[in-house]
């Protein structure tokens, strides 16, 4: 079954368009299965379940966190992930920063914009973007290269579409102001019910569980 749904999801999708398989909860067997199927890509939620799965899988695929990151795992963060999705203050970006010193990675990273404003969910708000990727771009051992947004859980997926487009333009934006060490290349927006909507209006990265694994248990 997860063969199957990969092949079909990545048949739908245009050049440019990264698929990342969002594997919480998922067993390893299953993981497994879907990088032999053809992902690439896999998103982590958690440190403590990357840590887990790493020592199976390695390097068969790249590793992005996709979960939010509490600071005091950054460290442990840094030498799992090949991408950060969520950094979403400057106090995030400075412990990433920290924990690359001495080891000669730059971290790329995407900052997770806020695009609903709801105060119960992480990211940056929009009007608080620009200021915070001018500080983040004064960490030698990040690298800035675009955004990530959430965007609503479930419903209907054009009522996403407000947000994604919101995310879009900011993106845009933070193009045009060639800030050293910020190169936007990566838009990640769009889950399993919304992801044509996301990539309609610009996602060129989308992360994707249910549609591959099929229902999970929610913890």
């Amino acid at each position: 079954m997860i063969r199957e749904n990969l092949k079909r999801i990545l048949e739908q999708l245009p050049d440019g368009v990264q698929l990342v398989g969002a594997v919480k909860t998922r067993t390893t067997e299953e993981i497994l299965e879907a990088i032999d199927g053809g992902l690439k890509i896999i998103g982590q939620n958690y440190v403590q379940e990357a840590e887990k799965t790493f020592q199976t899988i390695g390097t068969r695929a790249k590793h992005h966190l996709i979960g939010h990151l509490q600071s005091n795992k950054a460290k442990k963060a840094v030498e799992l992930f090949d991408m950060i999705e969520t950094v979403d203050s400057e106090k995030l970006a400075k412990a990433i920063s920290n924990a690359c010193q001495g080891t000669g990675k730059i971290m790329p990273v995407l900052l997770e914009v806020n695009s609903g404003e709801e105060p119960q969910k992480a990211g940056v708000m929009p009007a608080e973007l620009f200021s915070l990727l001018e500080k983040i771009s004064e960490y030698e051992n990040i690298s800035v290269q675009g955004l990530m947004t959430m965007g609503p859980f479930a419903g209907d997926p054009e009522d996403a579409r407000p947000y994604f487009q919101k995310t879009r333009q900011l993106f845009e934006q933070a193009e045009s102001l060639g800030i050293k060490n910020v190169k936007m290349k990566y838009l990640s927006m769009g889950m399993s019910n919304s992801f044509k909507v996301a990539i309609e209006e610009g996602a060129n990265l989308i992360r994707i569980g249910t549609a591959i694994f099929g229902e999970r248990d929610y913890y």
